[in-house]
């Protein structure tokens, strides 16, 4: 509990920090508010023009296959505010030297690494992708149980694509340069922004069971939609345990293969 509190306690600074950078430039503030929006917009449309030419995709219509969109849109809510800076800047930490000093703080690594920037006009757009979220709710008629187990679903979700591109991230110690290591991470990213019957029976093997990337989005809404396959939440769970291990271990060999560029 008291470790517990000292990292609430940095990451209130971590954010205080945050809201005073962001805050010096504030047309770029807003024009990322505005970059946000069109994004969700955008992602949105995409999924309603399909649908004036089908109607279904796989056993999903398209109020549910909206729904889904929507869930994976809180889900990068998340991302965009709490962690999408820190995977560009650790690179360059790493060529400069920089992460010298983060090694040395009396705090986890990777809580520093991941969480010391935090895009705080994603803030703004709160209310924006959990409203859309609620719509299309109401529109596939979630009962009483996934009403209350949404907000608890969606930060799941978050924790495993969190851990699966901190493991994705580690390769940056071995390459230093981080641009293509960024854009694969992005690349399995928009994988997940699709439910899984989408993909071929190889595909969704390969992205369920050796990269979990599947069980982002399609797990908790399969539980959501039909609450007879809880055992895609149980899948979820085990892959964000076994994933978080295998980060424990992949971050400490990277660490101690680092070179200090400043040296």
């Amino acid at each position: 509990m008291k470790e517990l509190k000292h990292h609430l306690s940095v990451y209130r600074m971590f954010v205080s920090t945050s809201f005073s950078q962001s805050m010096s430039f504030r047309l770029n503030f807003f024009l990322l508010i505005l970059m946000d929006i069109f994004f969700y917009f955008s992602s949105l449309m995409t999924v309603s023009f399909i649908f004036d030419h089908v109607q279904t995709i796989g056993p999903w219509n398209k109020d549910q296959l909206m729904f889904f969109i929507s869930f994976m849109l809180c889900i990068d809510h998340l991302h965009m505010t709490l962690i999408s800076e820190s995977f560009w800047v650790l690179s360059r930490d790493i060529k400069s030297g920089n992460m010298d000093f983060t090694i040395l703080k009396p705090i986890s690594s990777i809580f520093t690494c991941f969480f010391r920037h935090i895009r705080t006009s994603s803030i703004c757009n709160t209310i924006v992708v959990w409203a859309c979220l609620i719509y299309f709710g109401r529109k596939v008629d979630l009962d009483l149980l996934s009403w209350i187990s949404l907000p608890f679903l969606v930060v799941l979700s978050f924790t495993l694509l969190a851990i699966l591109e901190f493991i994705i991230s580690t390769s940056m110690f071995w390459m230093t340069e981080g641009m293509g290591i960024n854009f694969l991470r992005m690349q399995f990213q928009n994988l997940s922004r699709w439910p899984n019957f989408i993909y071929s029976s190889l595909s969704r093997k390969v992205f369920t069971l050796v990269i979990p990337i599947l069980l982002i989005g399609s797990a908790p809404v399969h539980f959501i939609f039909d609450h007879s396959a809880w055992h895609y939440l149980i899948y979820l769970v085990i892959a964000i345990v076994l994933s978080f291990g295998f980060l424990q271990i992949i971050w400490k060999r990277a660490i101690n293969q680092y070179e200090s560029a400043s040296s």
